[in-house]
């Protein structure tokens, strides 16, 4: 049976699409529009907070959270050490998606800090993927051929207990030390590197003005043909999707192509596709990974719905990742054979191109491993 958020979602991309329309006709002749009275034309409404008060005012206490979702019995089983190692962070906007009064909600799963983490289980790591391994320069990583990846930030708007680099060395390792200088010099070098993957942390946490320096720089390479971003912005705090960001996109001389980070259909919301709608307008490709997860999307159900409301917002499922096995993570596990024979009924259900490809990372692969 399919769960409450998809049940809600037919009215919410109702009212999705009926908010897009009204968007879209605004720029309709004024000879068509109803004469304001003056009194109210002298009126300003009230401006909404821009992405940065919001990213400031998310919930880094637990014990807040529960409350908010009426849970506070649940907080007997927060780990207050994994709070420590790797400390909550969830915008409010997220937030209001979960489903108040259940502790077994799939967005609250991703974000809150269990004693479950602390338990200690063989084959899980601190480097899940070899990015050490895979250095090429402060932030920069070298795993595939073509391509590079920048570690631009450490700073995320969410912070997901399943986050393979939530062990990792931010403070020393990010690309944008020395204005970028040691990165873009390592990928002007190379003439293999025709793709350059900004990644982090969330790159869209970083202020608009910081990306177009480093885009910039970019674009004085001349081998360089394809910019690709990984971000969970636009699902997470959809509000950074903002004119300043659409007209640095717009104005970017490679096709861009930008990877969304949603696992749960009742993630998108009216406002997660609106942001989808301008970042399309801007010319970006949008497609979305996900990772399965044990008690968030670990049925044929909520799979599906993920991939047909991604579609119904413009993005184009793309990857469906196994866990990868970092140190404090084990609990969200699905075997590969059970993986496998989701991925093989939502074959069986869904169109050709709303099914992702079933993948691991591998440390030393020379790209993603297909199940």
């Amino acid at each position: 049976m399919i769960d409450a958020p998809c049940r809600r979602g037919a009215a919410e991309r109702l009212k999705c699409r009926a908010l897009l329309r009204e968007i879209g006709s605004a720029g309709k002749s004024r000879s068509a529009m109803i004469p304001v009275a003056p009194a109210l034309r002298q009126r300003t409404p009230p401006q909404a907070p821009g992405w940065q008060q919001l990213w400031r005012e998310a919930i880094r206490d637990p014990r807040e959270l529960l409350a908010l979702l009426g849970l506070e019995s649940a907080a007997l089983n927060i780990s207050d050490a994994a709070a420590a190692q790797f400390p909550l962070r969830v915008p409010r906007g997220f937030v209001a998606k979960m489903r108040h009064g259940d502790p077994g909600d799939p967005l609250l799963r991703q974000v809150l800090p269990l004693d479950d983490e602390m338990q200690p289980r063989p084959g899980f790591g601190l480097d899940a993927v070899g990015d050490g391994a895979a250095k090429a320069a402060d932030g920069v990583i070298r795993k595939y051929r073509g391509r590079a990846l920048l570690v631009t930030t450490g700073s995320c708007a969410v912070h997901c207990r399943y986050c393979f680099r939530r062990h990792f060395d931010y403070a020393s390792e990010t690309a944008a030390a020395g204005n970028w200088r040691q990165a873009v010099e390592l990928i002007r070098a190379d003439p293999d590197i025709d793709e350059v993957i900004l990644s982090g942390g969330d790159p869209w946490s970083l202020a608009t003005a910081k990306l177009a320096e480093l885009t910039d720089a970019l674009a004085q390479v001349p081998h360089l043909r394809r910019l690709r971003i990984h971000t969970r912005l636009p699902v997470v705090l959809p509000e950074r999707v903002d004119a300043a960001l659409l007209a640095w996109l717009r104005g970017l001389p490679w096709p861009v192509t930008v990877v969304l980070h949603a696992n749960h259909a009742a993630e998108i919301d009216c406002s997660v596709e609106q942001a989808c709608s301008a970042l399309r307008g801007a010319g970006a490709t949008l497609l979305n990974q996900a990772v399965l997860l044990h008690g968030v999307n670990d049925s044929v159900e909520a799979l599906s719905a993920l991939s047909e409301r991604s579609f119904e917002a413009g993005v184009l499922p793309y990857y469906l990742h196994q866990l990868d096995r970092v140190q404090g993570s084990a609990h969200f596990e699905v075997s590969d054979e059970e993986a496998r024979r989701l991925h093989a009924a939502l074959a069986a259900r869904l169109s050709g191109y709303l099914v992702p490809r079933l993948v691991r990372e591998v440390a030393g692969d020379p790209g993603k491993r297909p199940l």
